[in-house]
C-alpha cells in the first residue's frame, strides 16, 4: 500500500463571506475573496478554478466548475473570535469556550508596570496600532532611549517592536519570553510577537525575523494525536509557533509565501513516511489584508495560484491536499483588522473522481476530524469527518 500523506495549506485570511454573527464583531459586509475580486475587476486563478473554488461563492473572474476533481465547500468558525491562533487551533480540533482577551485601550497598568520591572526599563506605546505606523511614530524615540515599543491590535496580541541595532534579536526574543510568562490566565493573550525593524527615522522597515510566542493549546490537538501515533508532522512557516511547538516533529522556517511554497515542496520530497505537512501562506494577512491593499492581495492570490501547480504535480496517488483558511481580513473595508468569515474548503487527490460538494461545515474542526479518520486514528475531539465522502470516490 502506498504511504499516505496529507498536505494542509492555510491561505492566511482568505475568507469567503461574513458569518451569521459577523455584526457582533463589527464585520458586516466582509467577504475577503469575493470583495477583492470585485475590487480589481476579476481574478485569474486557473488552478483553484479547476479545483472548484468558483463553486463555493461567486468570485469575479473565477467560474464555477462542475467538472472539478475535488471536494468543495465552506466552513464556519465555532469558536468565539477571529484571530490566527483561534482559527488554526479549531482546524486541528480545539474549540475555545471563550475568546482570547483583547485590549482596545492598551494593556492595564498592572501588566505594563510588572513587565517594566521584569525587563529593567520603561516601554513606549502601549496602545492599539498598525505595526508600520507605530515604528514610524515612536522609532526615533526608541532609538534614543533604548525602550522597547509595546503595542497591540484588534487581535489578542502583545507585540514588541525593537530596532535590531538598539535591542539585539536575542534580547528581543528574551523580552517576548518574559512577556509570555507574564501574560497567563486572565491576561493570556493568544500570541506575544517579536517585531524587529531596521533603518533610519523616516525609512524604517520591518524585517522577516519576526517570531511568535503562543500559548500552548488548551487541549490535545490532532497534531498531538498524530505525533503520539508515530506519524511525522511537518510544520511550515508560522505553524510551529501557533502551536507552541506542540505536536510538531520537524519545523521548516519560512517567512513569506515564496519561502512557504519552497518549503512545502522540500517537505514533500523529504517525507517518505506517512504523515502531515501543515503550512501557512502568511502574506495575504500581513502584507495586504491588514494594510487594506486590495491590489496587492489580488496579485498575491494570482501568484499563489501559480505556486500551486508544482505542488499539485508532486502529489503522490495516495496523497490528500486540503486548502482552507483561518479567518478573513477584507482589505476593501474600512477596518484593517481580521474579519469574522466563512473559510473555503477544497480537498483533492490524484485518485479522486468527480466534483463533490461537502456543504457548509459547522466547524473548522471537521478538517482535523477528517485527518484522523484518513489515518485510521480514534479521535474524541470535535468535528465531523468528511473523509467518507471522498473515500467512496477514489479510483
Amino acid at each position: 500500500m502506498d504511504k499516505r500523506r496529507i498536505i494542509v495549506l492555510i491561505l492566511d485570511s482568505v475568507g469567503v463571506g461574513e458569518l451569521p454573527d459577523a455584526a457582533e464583531y463589527g464585520d458586516e459586509g466582509s467577504a475577503t475573496l469575493p470583495n477583492v475580486a470585485e475590487a480589481v475587476g476579476g481574478l485569474h486563478l486557473p488552478n483553484l478554478e479547476k479545483l472548484g473554488l468558483g463553486n463555493i461563492v461567486p468570485i469575479t473572474g473565477v467560474n464555477p466548475n462542475k467538472a472539478c476533481k475535488a471536494a468543495w465547500g465552506k466552513m464556519a468558525e465555532k469558536s468565539p473570535g477571529k484571530d490566527t491562533t483561534t482559527g488554526h487551533w479549531e482546524i486541528m480540533g480545539v474549540i475555545l469556550d471563550r475568546p482570547f482577551p483583547v485590549y482596545p485601550n492598551g494593556f492595564p497598568e498592572e501588566i505594563i508596570s510588572a513587565f517594566e520591572e521584569l525587563i529593567g526599563t520603561r516601554v513606549l506605546g502601549n496602545k492599539p496600532a498598525s505595526g508600520t505606523e507605530i515604528i514610524k511614530e515612536l522609532g526615533k524615540q526608541h532609538m534614543a532611549t533604548g525602550f522597547p515599543i509595546v503595542y497591540t491590535s484588534a487581535d489578542s496580541v502583545f507585540q514588541i517592536a525593537a530596532h535590531e541595532e538598539v535591542i539585539s534579536l536575542d534580547r528581543l526574543y528574551e523580552l517576548c519570553e518574559i512577556a509570555r510568562g507574564l501574560l497567563q490566565g486572565e491576561h493570556g493573550v493568544g500570541r506575544v510577537i517579536a517585531r524587529p525593524f531596521i533603518g533610519e527615522p523616516g525609512a524604517f522597515q520591518r524585517t522577516d525575523r519576526r517570531r511568535d510566542f503562543s500559548l500552548p493549546p488548551v487541549r490535545p490537538t490532532v497534531l498531538d494525536r498524530l505525533k503520539e501515533a508515530g506519524y511525522a508532522v511537518y510544520g511550515i512557516g508560522k505553524i510551529p509557533d501557533i502551536f507552541a511547538g506542540r505536536g510538531i516533529t520537524k519545523a521548516f522556517p519560512a517567512h513569506n509565501n515564496n519561502e512557504v511554497q519552497e518549503a512545502v515542496l522540500e517537505a514533500m520530497d523529504e517525507l517518505r513516511d506517512e504523515g502531515l505537512i501543515f503550512a501557512n501562506f502568511v502574506d495575504f494577512d500581513t502584507l495586504w489584508g491588514h494594510r487594506n491593499d486590495a491590489e496587492g492581495y489580488a496579485r498575491g492570490l494570482e501568484e499563489l495560484d501559480s505556486k500551486l501547480e508544482p505542488i499539485l504535480e508532486k502529489l503522490a496517488p495516495s496523497d490528500l491536499l486540503i486548502i482552507t483558511a483561518d479567518h478573513g481580513c477584507d482589505p476593501t473595508t474600512e477596518s484593517t483588522d481580521h474579519s469574522r468569515e466563512y473559510v473555503p474548503l477544497l480537498v483533492t487527490s490524484k485518485r479522486l473522481t468527480g466534483c463533490i460538494p461537502v456543504g457548509v461545515r459547522q466547524t473548522f474542526a471537521d478538517v482535523g476530524a477528517s485527518i484522523t479518520e484518513f489515518f485510521g486514528l480514534s479521535w474524541e475531539g470535535p468535528g465531523t469527518s468528511f473523509w467518507n465522502l471522498l473515500a467512496a470516490r477514489l479510483e
